[in-house]
């Protein structure tokens, strides 16, 4: 089979399965993000309080950390969720935001990928950089310049460096594990122009992963489906703020017919 062909039957299975992601979110994104978590075809459940973030997670398919927004309380929660998730064996995919932007995202970033087994890392290139130890070029969330820095090899090395699956998220994306590398060309210009276009794919990847066993193919057809809706999206709307109500119509519509015939993934 295609790694196209795989990435459709990955959606079939999340469409039937319906995982519930547990998302402890960017309060920046969290409606675009819970948005696009149900038009693919998943359950979201924002739960923040660490009165209640291990019960929520111990009925979770999936767990995603957002640095987006962080503060002491949400970094317990954090903690207690992903330990619960990590007893279960579901997924926890990390969402740096900012990892480079001040010492606290830093230090908070580490913490996290060194008290809990994280499934998957999904950063831009800044970010990725960031988390390396490596000059990020990073002006608040965001990465300037980022075509001087290789996508590839930051995935690569992140995945070594971590003992986990990596997704660097540009132009271009790419995906790393275990010394393989999947490049995925989908997507299109106006999504680094919308607040959330990150938040969402990292929720989007662990709804992937959480139906499928292979974490780096899992992530790749889950960028591939959103960069494909983003294409269909952007054909249809204006500019970034029409974008977004249209890639969750897209994201909604697309099948894995539409995913097999349209997803550019590749090995590198």
């Amino acid at each position: 089979m295609t790694p196209a062909g795989r990435a459709a039957a990955l959606l079939e299975v999340l469409r039937a399965r319906r995982p519930l992601v547990h998302v402890m979110a960017n309060l920046v994104t969290m409606q675009a993000v819970a948005s696009a978590t149900r038009a693919v075809g998943a359950l979201p459940v924002m739960a923040l309080a660490v009165e209640e973030a291990g019960e929520v997670a111990s009925g979770a398919d999936a767990l995603v950390l957002s640095l987006g927004t962080p503060t002491r309380e949400r970094l317990a929660a954090m903690r207690v969720a992903g330990r619960e998730a990590a007893r279960r064996g579901a997924p926890v995919v990390l969402d740096p935001v900012g990892a480079g932007a001040t010492r606290y995202r830093r230090s908070a970033a580490a913490a996290l990928l060194d008290e809990l087994p994280i499934a998957l890392i999904r950063a831009n290139r800044g970010e990725a950089a960031a988390l390396l130890g490596r000059p990020h070029l990073l002006r608040g969330v965001e990465t300037e310049e980022p075509e001087r820095l290789d996508g590839a090899a930051l995935a690569a090395a992140l995945a070594q460096a971590f003992g986990t699956t990596a997704a660097v998220t540009g132009a271009h994306d790419h995906v790393a594990a275990a010394g393989k590398v999947w490049v995925v060309e989908n997507g299109h210009h106006w999504l680094a122009a919308t607040s959330g276009s990150g938040c969402m794919v990292s929720a989007l990847a662990a709804a992937f992963c959480a139906v499928g066993d292979d974490r780096a193919l899992a992530a790749a057809a889950a960028l591939a489906c959103f960069g494909l809706a983003a294409e269909r999206a952007a054909a249809r709307a204006g500019g970034p703020g029409t974008l977004v109500p249209a890639l969750l119509d897209a994201l909604y519509h697309l099948g894995p017919a539409d995913l097999e015939a349209g997803a550019r993934l590749r090995e590198a």
